[in-house]
């Protein structure tokens, strides 16, 4: 399901996030105050604009409460992060997903109410924009331009059809390395394997296909 995503900050975090949302099919708008920036991303993503941010006057132009996630990747700048997220709490955004510094910097993010806190150390730019926009994707690791491993949800067209009926190699191009039910780990699950509703998968394969299966939560 497409959503509406903001990224503030352009710099390399910001810029996976946003180029990985718009690879994904996601609506983007992309802000930095940097014109380089701005020009480098400009011809790529839908929408990016040059805006200070810690002007709350240029974030209600911009709208950023129509969005359904707002991602604020200025972790090197931490008073412009702080007063960016303070803006946006004040403006309503429901979902604030914020690139910290380091772990003081992450402890005034969670005080103000942010979301979601990141670490660049720990979070790729990519990984985390697949963890925001998925609905069901509880965690995904990219390994190359194509491939992917991913843990998720089992759909909802998918229980009750054992592995066998499903296919999931010649639908997705994913291959099923494990189900986990509850706190019973099955490990290389057979072909007669009935996935159930409390199911979580976890597969590996073509990066599409992974957002395919996602397809069929809806």
């Amino acid at each position: 399901m497409q959503k509406r995503f903001a990224v503030i900050g352009l710099g390399r975090f910001g810029s996976s996030v946003a180029r990985t949302l718009t690879d994904m099919g996601q609506k983007v708008l992309a802000v930095d105050t940097d014109p380089e920036a701005v020009s480098e991303l400009a011809t790529y993503l839908q929408r990016v604009v040059r805006a200070d941010t810690t002007d709350p006057e240029a974030l209600k132009a911009l709208r950023v409460s129509d969005y359904d996630t707002v991602v604020v990747a200025l972790g090197d700048h931490v008073e412009a992060s702080v007063i960016t997220c303070l803006n946006l709490k004040d403006l309503g955004v429901k979902n604030i997903v914020a690139k910290a510094q380091d772990d003081a910097h992450g402890r005034i993010l969670e005080r103000l109410g942010v979301n979601r806190i990141v670490y660049p150390q720990r979070d790729m730019g990519a990984r985390v924009a697949h963890n925001i926009a998925a609905g069901g994707l509880i965690d995904f690791i990219r390994l190359s331009e194509h491939y992917g491993m991913a843990e998720l949800e089992t759909p909802e067209a998918l229980i009750g059809h054992t592995l066998g009926e499903l296919e999931m190699r010649n639908r997705f191009g994913l291959n099923v390395m494990a189900i986990k039910r509850g706190a019973r780990l099955i490990v290389s699950p057979g072909a007669d394997e009935q996935l159930l509703a409390a199911d979580v998968m976890v597969v590996i394969g073509e990066a599409g296909g992974i957002e395919r299966l996602q397809g069929e939560q809806k």
